[in-house]
């Protein structure tokens, strides 16, 4: 007779059990170890040029910057309401950086799209996409950042 712990009887339940046992205890541990989200890099063929772009578009501010010891010009860009930054990365020597079609985009979210699309129309810019209203009733709009970086825009529904 079987005590269900891995005896004859009972052996695929207690096999089971301790599968079960051993993922909550790698969760437990994953879960312990990254504690949040930091920057998100982004290469550059033009620091200035994004800079300009993320400052006086988007309204964002620069933290902070340096020379990484492989010799990167590197910009970190405060993001409003949250301690993530973007992290701006122009690497001397390294082939030019072309962002393929729909690979990655920022997200941020604005008070109205349609006013945000008239003061980036003053500056010389234009919505690349959208507004598009989504099933949630959100309003969603993209710009085009250096690089061809998406940066889409969000007016909450």
């Amino acid at each position: 007779m079987s005590n269900g712990i891995g005896g004859a009887k009972g052996g695929k339940c207690a096999e089971k059990g301790r599968g079960a046992l051993a993922r909550r205890a790698l969760r437990a541990h994953v879960s312990g170890m990254v504690k949040k989200l930091l920057h998100t890099r982004m290469r550059v063929n033009d620091l200035e040029r994004s800079v300009r772009f993320y400052q006086d578009i988007l309204g964002l501010k620069v933290s902070r910057r340096h020379t990484s010891p492989r010799g990167a010009q590197l910009a970190f860009i405060q993001t409003p309401g949250s301690e993530e930054e973007i992290e701006l990365c122009q690497l001397p020597g390294s082939p030019p950086v072309s962002v393929q079609p729909d690979l990655m985009h920022l997200a941020f979210e604005v008070d109205d799209i349609e006013r945000f699309a008239e003061e980036i129309a003053k500056k010389g810019l234009k919505l690349s996409d959208g507004p598009t209203k989504t099933g949630s009733g959100s309003v969603i709009a993209f710009i085009d950042a250096p690089e061809g970086y998406e940066v889409e825009l969000i007016q909450r529904g």
